[in-house]
């Protein structure tokens, strides 16, 4: 199991979701775009989410502005999270409009909320899981694909459910967080997708 844990930790790192997320969505909704327009979003996210963060990380190393090379610490955490807050705002006010495209909107509006407040956290030297954030993003989102589509998704709902237990444990197992870290994480995940849900998802229920 030790040796299994550790993959977690890479399959659902923070970077990643958002990506996850996008293809998922339009694996569901590929019959009510154009396959230009699947591309076109695709791309966008890639760029913003992942390429752009993975790049700036690099950039900010070589700087010697971080010097962690795995786990960074609290006070490392500052200027990587407000850099992607501010790509994640860009991605949002650029690529999706509420009226086209409202799951993915709602769904990077509520993972720039919980960077926002990761970021807050960071600030005041507190320190939550931005894998448990990930992951719970996921799965909520997964969630109300499957509310505002009327699908049956609970074996992947409950699969993700897995993840996230598997995660927090390699997490730990990394002595990378404390329990108090992780559900901190979680909640920051889960708690501005619900909230959202009063906006988009429950109107259309």
């Amino acid at each position: 199991m030790k040796r299994i844990l550790p993959l977690f930790s890479y399959v659902f790192h923070p970077l990643l979701n958002s990506v996850y997320a996008t293809l998922f969505y339009f694996v569901v909704t590929q019959n009510f775009f154009y396959q230009h327009e699947i591309y076109l979003v695709f791309i966008q996210v890639l760029i913003l989410t992942l390429l752009l963060p993975v790049s700036i990380y690099y950039l900010l190393s070589s700087l010697g502005l971080l010097k962690s090379k795995m786990q960074l610490d609290k006070k490392e955490r500052r200027l990587p999270l407000a850099c992607h807050a501010v790509l994640l705002f860009i991605l949002i006010k650029q690529s999706f409009s509420v009226l086209v495209i409202p799951e993915l909107y709602y769904f990077f509006v509520g993972s720039l909320v919980s960077t926002m407040l990761a970021l807050t956290l960071a600030l005041f030297n507190y320190k939550a899981s931005l894998h448990m954030i990930g992951v719970t993003l996921l799965t909520f989102f997964t969630i109300s694909i499957s509310i505002y589509y009327h699908m049956a998704l609970l074996s992947l709902i409950a699969f993700f459910i897995v993840c996230i237990g598997f995660t927090a444990s390699s997490r730990l197992d990394a002595r990378a967080h404390t329990y108090n870290e992780l559900i901190l994480g979680f909640l920051l995940g889960a708690l501005p997708q619900v909230g959202l849900w009063y906006i988009w998802l429950l109107p259309s229920m």
